[in-house]
């Protein structure tokens, strides 16, 4: 019997700088890949084109490079599943939209955004995209839509096949989200941006990407993505979501918590092995903060070992990085 090789990636968005949280997650994804001699895949997420910099993908390779990682496919030099830039894969995903219409699975959404906040209340919603969406649109005749795209652009909803989704999270544990829970969700935006889920589903299953591992922020995604990939006929991959990296006043760590991009860390004189280190042993990967490269740290990776809360960074902890 043939195995199927471990395909995993690393997806940064290039809205902002890499900072720790991000390269803690490229660092532990790249290790469960390289523990397992599979291929690791770089893919670059500017589909929000907006939000998104050239030149801070350029910033994001050159950073992951410093620290020691290297992937097998991606933008800089490509790969049998081309483009590793989303932008560059539009088409593909306007064939995912035009056969869930075709299918009868995707409707139009007038609501704005002041009627949808005013089910912000609204119980059991997933945290990624928030609250349930009521299903105000669904029911709409072929006349009421037609009337109502006078006035204004829609949205494209999936909807809900209204089943519970259940799966086991390789880290997380086993995973069961309620039907009630799983709203009617947006694939494609009324501004025209394709949403997050259907691209990365996409992208993935076209990538034969076989196992994700991402931060825990993106674990109630999950079931959309799954009702995708089920509506589209496409395989699944494992999925993996480590618990965060928190600041000290309870949130996630990103740039607002100063001194956290790579690039600033680069500049201070911050050495990459003391990088790796310090991330590896908050990360339960080794017992206590040294130099140490990526390369070293294959042969004893374990995902039992990452913690399974979130981790809180201390003023004490960044000092000893940052010095």
């Amino acid at each position: 019997m043939t195995l199927t090789p471990v395909r995993g990636r690393f997806a940064p968005t290039p809205s902002g700088l890499m900072h720790i949280g991000n390269m803690r997650t490229a660092l532990i994804a790249w290790l469960q890949v390289r523990s397992a001699g599979g291929q690791f895949v770089l893919r670059m997420e500017d589909i929000d084109k907006p939000r998104c910099r050239p030149e801070l993908a350029e910033q994001a390779l050159a950073d992951l490079k410093w620290l020691g990682l290297d992937w097998d496919e991606g933008p800089d030099i490509g790969g049998p599943f081309p483009s590793y830039v989303q932008s560059e894969r539009e088409s593909l995903y306007r064939d995912a939209l035009d056969k869930l219409e075709q299918e009868g699975r995707l409707y139009p959404c007038f609501c704005t955004r002041a009627e949808l906040l005013m089910v912000a209340s609204a119980p059991h919603g997933l945290n990624s995209e928030g609250p349930v969406y009521p299903g105000t649109c669904r029911l709409l005749s072929n006349e009421q839509r037609e009337e109502r795209s006078r006035d204004k652009t829609p949205s494209l909803r999936m909807a809900s096949p209204g089943h519970d989704i259940c799966f086991q999270d390789l880290a997380a544990g086993p995973q069961r989200f309620p039907a009630d829970a799983v709203s009617d969700f947006v694939v494609k935006r009324a501004d025209g941006i394709i949403s997050y889920q259907l691209a990365v589903t996409i992208d993935d299953a076209a990538m034969r990407i076989t196992d994700v591992l991402r931060g825990y922020d993106l674990l109630d995604s999950t079931p959309r993505q799954l009702l995708l990939y089920e509506a589209l006929g496409l395989p699944a991959p494992r999925f993996t979501h480590i618990p965060l990296l928190m600041g000290q006043d309870g949130k996630r760590l990103a740039k607002r918590h100063g001194g956290m991009a790579i690039a600033a860390m680069r500049a201070n004189g911050v050495h990459a092995e003391h990088l790796v280190g310090w991330i590896a042993a908050h990360s339960g990967l080794i017992d206590k903060p040294e130099p140490v490269r990526p390369h070293d740290l294959i042969q004893e990776f374990n995902l039992d070992r990452i913690p399974k809360d979130p981790v809180t960074v201390t003023d004490l902890m960044l000092q000893s990085l940052l010095g």
